[in-house]
């Protein structure tokens, strides 16, 4: 599992951007089309997660509704300026990191329309949370996230296609930072860019913890936790084999809720359709 992790880290670093010099003004925002209010509705159904607990191989998952998109810097912008302690240099500490929207060219200035139109990065969980909940929305939990993200064009489950798995690696391979949405494809949902494009939170992206210490095996450790560990992370795995869901895995151990980076944006999920 040593090369596992050295891949990962290499992934991450060159999708890592240097921030862009601050601007001495904020310009007019061009107008572009906001993506928050298009949503997919996801019926009921199960997936087989990465790690599963002791006699459930699938989990169930109840009907949502999930962001089509990514949520753009345009979207983001929109949000800053009604919400203004969210801004980059206004933004308490202890909600995000120093790197927090570093990329945009000022704290009310996310850059030219195509800029607008990217997927938002360098945005905490603490902040990602709150966009979604300005709307009356939330995040997505890991459970929904997988489920939607094991969808093809064509199939609800392609996740044990060997030729889809191999495209999910491809496209994490080519994550080069934030990129137009167009890099990624719309599955049988409807719901786009969901791999290649930008890893994205959810709202629970901590409950599933990597440990260096291979021995440590608490008795009353959930099955999905207790066999997340860097000597024996492909142990009681569903399916060892299933490479790009580890990559998803531990990219979400490395981050804390504070955390922005060139790399994770973020979508929002409702447990209905909202208008």
């Amino acid at each position: 599992m040593r090369s596992l992790r050295l891949a990962i880290l290499l992934l991450l670093a060159g999708a890592a951007q240097a921030p862009a010099a601050p601007r001495p003004a904020a310009r007019p925002d061009p107008v572009v089309p906001s993506t928050a209010s298009r949503m997919a509705m996801l019926p009921a159904g199960s997936y087989r997660p990465l790690y599963a607990p002791v006699g459930k191989p699938r989990i169930r998952v109840a009907a949502f509704a999930l962001d089509r998109e990514p949520v753009s810097r345009g979207d983001f912008l929109s949000f800053v300026s009604r919400q203004p302690e969210w801004q980059r240099g206004r933004v308490r500490p202890i909600f995000a990191d120093s790197r927090y929207l570093a990329d945009w060219p000022g704290a009310l200035d996310a850059g030219d329309a195509g800029a607008l139109r990217r997927p938002v990065t360098q945005v905490s969980w603490f902040a990602a949370r709150a966009y979604c909940a300005s709307l009356g929305k939330r995040l997505p939990s890991v459970d929904e996230w997988e489920y939607a993200a094991a969808a093809s064009e064509r199939s609800a489950d392609a996740s044990a296609d060997p030729t889809f798995r191999a495209r999910l690696l491809a496209l994490y391979g080519a994550m080069r930072g934030p990129a137009s949405t167009a890099r990624g494809f719309a599955n049988v949902y409807g719901v786009r860019a969901l791999h290649g494009v930008v890893w994205e939170w959810t709202l629970d992206f901590n409950s599933v913890v990597l440990d260096d210490d291979s021995r440590a095996t608490g008795s009353g450790a959930d099955a999905r936790d207790r066999h997340l560990y860097c000597a024996s992370s492909s142990i009681g795995a569903t399916d060892p084999s299933d490479y790009a869901a580890f990559l998803r895995h531990a990219v979400r151990a490395g981050l804390g809720a504070r955390s922005t980076t060139s790399s994770v944006g973020f979508r929002c999920a409702a447990d209905a359709p909202v208008s």
